[in-house]
């Protein structure tokens, strides 16, 4: 039977400090598989690994988040770049802009968006991206890198169907999270219907945006067949058809043998 596979979590988050293995407890119960894992910031680098060294269906991305780029210098990345190669890391993440919060200034993010992006690309890993409010300058930044050649996810996608449609055709994956449950979240619904289910994964962000009837309370994978069931109504699908594929896909993003 197929298992649901979390794409982006952030469970080294202190909103886990008390409970966490309480929750993963649940997870073959809940049907929840595989966890990827994702850094952010300086500190998370060595959380996120030593997590998934200690769990067996956990795995996990190393980089750092727009927002949290600024203490960033070459010789830091130089010592993210070894841990890349530790056997449970599969991707660089999450990287990219962020012109929500638009802090630091926009060509310190977009300079360590590029140096990570090329990091990903010696290594040989995908990239989890984060985009907000960004999105041509994102795509730019991509196109002039060759990222469909590295490959990887825009996650928490918040953009129209057609830039979707752009992001898929460079072979990347599209995340979807609890907000596809959202009433007023019409442009992602969208994306769910008219983006092909090859190129859909299956994500939370935990422990933010959690799906309705949690929306506003803390997020976990516990929630992530809710997502499933979104997708499988927005696509006229059955759902275990969404949770097989999406298992699939995210096997592909992460290049990881079937469970």
């Amino acid at each position: 039977m197929s298992m649901i596979f979390e794409t982006h979590a952030h469970y080294n988050d202190e909103a886990f400090m008390e409970d966490r293995d309480e929750i993963f407890a649940q997870f073959k119960e809940k049907r929840i598989g595989r966890v990827v894992n994702i850094a952010s910031d300086l500190e998370s680098i060595d959380e996120c690994l030593e997590l998934a060294q200690k769990y067996p269906f956990m795995y996990c991305a190393l980089g750092i988040h727009p927002s949290d780029c600024l203490p960033l210098t070459d010789s830091l990345l130089a010592q993210i770049r070894e841990k890349l190669k530790e056997p449970k890391v599969v991707a660089v993440g999450e990287i990219g802009l962020d012109y929500y919060w638009d802090t630091p200034d926009r060509p310190i993010q977009k300079h360590w968006f590029e140096e990570q992006l090329e990091m990903a690309r010696e290594v040989k890993l995908p990239v989890v991206i984060h985009s907000r409010e960004a999105a041509q300058e994102t795509m730019q930044i991509m196109q002039a890198h060759r990222a469909q050649e590295i490959g990887g996810v825009v996650h928490c996608y918040s953009y129209s169907l057609e830039m979707a449609r752009e992001f898929v055709k460079m072979g990347f994956f599209i995340g979807i999270g609890g907000v596809v449950t959202f009433k007023n979240a019409r442009k992602l619904k969208e994306v769910a219907r008219g983006i092909p289910i090859e190129n859909i994964v299956l994500e939370t962000d935990s422990p933010y945006l959690a799906p309705v009837p949690f929306r506003g309370k803390r997020n976990s994978s516990l929630y992530l067949p809710y997502v499933a069931e979104a997708i499988a109504q927005l696509k006229g699908m059955d759902t275990e058809e969404v949770i097989a594929r999406t298992e699939e896909n995210a096997e592909r993003l992460y290049r990881l043998s079937a469970s």
